[in-house]
């Protein structure tokens, strides 16, 4: 016997994807033999008086529709028929249906006729639910079975075979728990001893595969309705059930691209994303997944368009993201930041070169060229028990950034062309959230080398005073800023110390910034007095913010800045120092005692607040004292 299995689907089954139908079950010469309550609601015939009768007499149809004799030899020729019919109510009022009438064979070879009549204008109702049940009714495969009251098969339509590959033959006389698992058998009937006892009708969702078919499992959604005999006594189950496969995956496939929509490019670290793609695909779609980015993608720096096919050597890829269902096969060889190098003739080298998935559904790890190209690889592969693979490229912009291997192991199931479309979709989120990391990283990796190259590289204070300098950026979200310092060498033994930041963050932040620092050092060849080049600064400021609004540039630079400037006189141990809205210095004496002295704060440069001018003061700092200036990315 075909060794079918059945597993239920976690959610359950909506009524509106199987025709809520009325059925009444005819035999041969066309006597009903079988009635439903939703027959008898729909057209006002109860059981007594329509079972033993013929259907013709029961149901006459109204003046549109082909004579009965007419009727019954088509369905005879066709073996079968579906479409729309006009027939009268009980009261005599025309109802228009949708008739499906299916050929049932029984244990004898004989036959019976199960007729399943919906009104068209409680579909209609529905708006597109309707639409929907309608074609399921009058189109779709639906798979016919009738048990008896011990849930014996004793009637089954030749579609039943269609779907889990059962011949009927090898139905009749058995109930599902002589040819289904326990736990499977025991659920649907469950739901056909209730039918029996409610005479209501049930659904019943569940996936189903045939020996013969491994590769491809199917969902049912299983109908139940009680049939009644003359007296209204139960007499058989039908089931009626439709192939959703593709409905239902389609849903999972919706559910899926939803979840990576918030779970993937959650931040702007190219390793976190390939980490929350291999979360995202385990376990709903693989048993095992790893993401190899180019090695040079970890570090911002974009590959070339045609990495590997220069040299003929396959690139060198760093692991990004390691997910699995069993812990025990990340004890393989499979760890973030490992270093790949795929070999040249490897269907992963393959990928990267032409930039095209591959799916092996049925994976071959102990013959052909998998063993011969790629032995190590394969040989890890065969450990973890790995039957199907498929292999996509990670592409951005005609640049190949890496690879994305899917596994399955403990997944009975094959990987089928439409999980490739659905692990490709996956992967191109995940590029597009790789791109943009790169972009950002380019942006950042420009800005700090500026502004690296515009900050003095070395610094020293002379005989006058020890100086040392830190420079970190401190704003990883928005990139960098327009911070700078500055140590300057006056006549007689003088020293200006300066820090300021520039508005904004960015590559106009750091050229602003780079602009400022040139000045500070032209102003401070005058020896002015702190307040006064803090003066001589803003107009600085004021009069490039004009310009660059003149310039109608659309990514105007930054305006406005804070800073600091103090001079040191080592003969005195006097300091002078003034700020403009730059946080005062810490001062440490020589005891450890810290203090920030109090002078007066001074209005951001740029604003235009020239009404308001800077003040200078004037401290003593002793030997072995230590003048701290910051900006303040360091306290905020």
């Amino acid at each position: 016997m075909t060794n079918t299995s059945y597993t239920p689907l976690a959610e359950p089954a909506s009524p509106r994807e199987i025709p809520d139908a009325a059925i009444a079950m005819l035999d041969a010469e066309g006597i009903v033999v079988g009635w439903t309550h939703a027959a008898e609601r729909l057209v006002g015939y109860s059981a007594g008086e329509v079972v033993g009768r013929s259907a013709a007499h029961v149901l006459p149809p109204a003046e549109d529709a082909p004579s009965a004799s007419a009727f019954a030899e088509q369905c005879r020729a066709q073996e079968g028929w579906s479409g729309t019919v006009t027939v009268r109510h009980r009261d005599g009022h025309a109802i228009k249906m949708t008739l499906r009438i299916s050929l049932l064979w029984g244990q004898d070879a004989g036959t019976w006729w199960l007729v399943s009549v919906t009104d068209i204008g409680t579909l209609s109702s529905g708006a597109s639910n309707g639409a929907v049940r309608e074609s399921l009714l009058a189109h779709a495969p639906i798979g016919i079975a009738l048990y008896d009251l011990q849930l014996r098969c004793t009637w089954v339509n030749d579609v039943m075979e269609r779907h889990d590959g059962t011949p009927r033959e090898r139905r009749f006389g058995r109930r599902l728990r002589d040819s289904l698992p326990a736990v499977e058998a025991e659920a649907l009937e469950v739901v056909m001893r209730q039918v029996l006892e409610s005479g209501s009708t049930m659904v019943h969702e569940y996936r189903a595969w045939s020996s013969t078919d491994r590769r491809r499992e199917h969902a049912f959604s299983a109908s139940f309705f009680c049939l009644q005999d003359a007296d209204g006594t139960a007499l058989a189950v039908c089931s009626m059930s439709v192939d959703v496969t593709g409905n239902r995956r389609a849903r999972e496939r919706l559910a899926i691209l939803c979840e990576a929509g918030t779970r993937i490019g959650s931040t702007l670290e190219v390793m976190r994303t390939g980490q929350e793609l291999a979360d995202l695909a385990v376990p709903l779609l693989a048993d095992h997944v790893v993401v190899d980015l180019m090695e040079s993608v970890p570090f911002g720096v974009d590959p070339s368009a045609g990495t590997g096919a220069a040299n003929g050597r396959p690139p060198v890829l760093r692991r990004a993201g390691v997910a699995s269902i069993d812990p025990g096969v990340l004890k393989l060889p499979w760890v973030r930041q490992e270093v790949v190098r795929p070999v040249a003739t490897s269907l992963f080298a393959t990928a990267l070169r032409t930039g095209r998935s591959y799916l092996e559904s049925v994976l071959d790890t102990c013959s052909g060229p998998w063993v011969s190209h790629d032995p190590v690889p394969t040989q890890k592969l065969r450990e973890s028990g790995v039957h199907s693979l498929m292999v996509v490229p990670i592409r951005a912009r005609r640049c190949v950034l890496g690879l994305a291997v899917f596994g399955r192991s403990e997944e009975p199931t094959p990987f089928q062309e439409d999980d490739l479309l659905l692990a490709e979709e996956l992967v191109t989120r995940a590029a597009l959230s790789l791109d943009n990391a790169l972009q950002y990283a380019r942006q950042r990796t420009a800005a700090l080398t500026l502004q690296r190259d515009l900050l003095p590289h070395h610094v020293g204070g002379g005989a006058a005073l020890d100086v040392a300098s830190r420079y970190v950026p401190a704003d990883m979200d928005h990139g960098v800023g327009g911070d700078w310092f500055d140590v300057i060498k006056l006549s007689g033994a003088r020293v200006a110390l300066v820090v300021g930041d520039v508005v904004g963050h960015g590559i106009n932040a750091a050229a602003t910034m780079g602009r400022l620092r040139t000045a500070v050092r032209t102003l401070a060849d005058l020896e002015l007095p702190p307040h006064e080049l803090l003066a001589h600064l803003d107009d600085t400021v004021r009069r490039l913010s004009e310009e660059d609004a003149d310039a109608a540039d659309p990514y105007p630079a930054a305006v406005g800045a804070t800073c600091l400037y103090a001079v040191y006189d080592p003969v005195t141990r006097r300091c002078t120092m003034a700020r403009a809205g730059h946080p005062p210095p810490a001062i440490i004496d020589p005891q450890g005692r810290i203090t920030f002295p109090d002078m007066p704060a001074g209005a951001p440069l740029g604003l235009g607040l020239g009404l308001l001018p800077f003040e200078s003061v004037e401290l003593e700092l002793p030997v072995g004292t230590l003048l701290a200036l910051y900006t303040d990315g360091l306290v905020e």
